[in-house]
């Protein structure tokens, strides 16, 4: 973290965006045993299936389409007490038990770090999926040299319901993973409908005309684009 956090406050999970700018700043992280035992697609390739699903013809065909971003708990505290060959171990276990058990119409990533990834696509409805995603979480079983099991944490998002953009989507699954995380952990949660504030006179003419050209030219709506800024902005000042 670029700044100490207080004692009493929330940690902030560690996004796809991060784990990719990790990722793109130290290659050898990306070419580590942990991808070399698993050989899951990468974070980068994530974004680029899910762009595609959501561009595709799913929504028309009525298929559901589900992402899952799934984080180890406490990972940290593995590396840090064990070192990081277990650490490794310990993330290889982990991808496998979820390689395993993940259903036939599931894809599985490696998002970066301790977080994983999941793409559903077919008839699953969403709450099989919510149910699905609770037992992998019950059923979670690596456990440290010392026999202490650990837990995982994970947020979903549904396609065309939640957002019909990847990186709308992908916020929303964000989103979620940190409100399960900051209410401790271990439990799998959904993307909820967001509160919007209407804009204000913060912004001066001339910024919300070239919004709305952007807006009309990306085809995309002005909130969207608000909120993925105001992401941005957030991520930059580690808040």
């Amino acid at each position: 973290m670029a700044r100490k956090k207080a004692e009493n406050e929330a940690p902030r999970p560690i996004t796809v965006a991060d784990h990719q700018e990790l990722n793109r700043k130290n290659n050898k992280q990306n070419r580590s045993a942990v991808n070399d035992a698993l050989k899951f697609p990468q974070g980068e390739q994530f974004d680029q299936d899910l762009t595609e699903i959501l561009e595709g013809d799913s929504e028309e065909k009525g298929e559901t389409v589900v992402i899952a971003l799934i984080d180890c708990d406490c990972f940290m505290a593995v590396n840090k007490e064990f070192g990081s060959e277990e650490g490794d171990r310990f993330l290889i276990e982990t991808g496998k038990f979820i390689e395993k058990n993940a259903p036939k119409n599931a894809s599985v990533y490696r998002i970066g770090g301790d977080e994983f990834g999941l793409i559903f696509k077919g008839d699953m409805e969403r709450e099989e999926i919510f149910l699905f995603l609770n037992d992998l979480r019950n059923n979670y079983d690596v456990s440290t040299p010392d026999g202490r099991k650990h837990t995982i944490t994970i947020g979903m998002a549904t396609a065309f319901v939640d957002a019909s953009r990847c990186a709308e989507l992908i916020r929303k699954a964000d989103g979620a993973l940190f409100r399960a995380k900051a209410g401790g952990g271990n439990r799998v949660i959904m993307a909820r409908e967001e509160k919007m504030i209407p804009k204000t006179s913060h912004y001066t003419q001339d910024q919300l005309l070239r919004l709305n050209k952007l807006a009309t030219r990306e085809g995309i709506g002005e909130a969207i684009l608000l909120r993925e800024a105001l992401d941005m902005l957030l991520k930059k000042y580690d808040v």
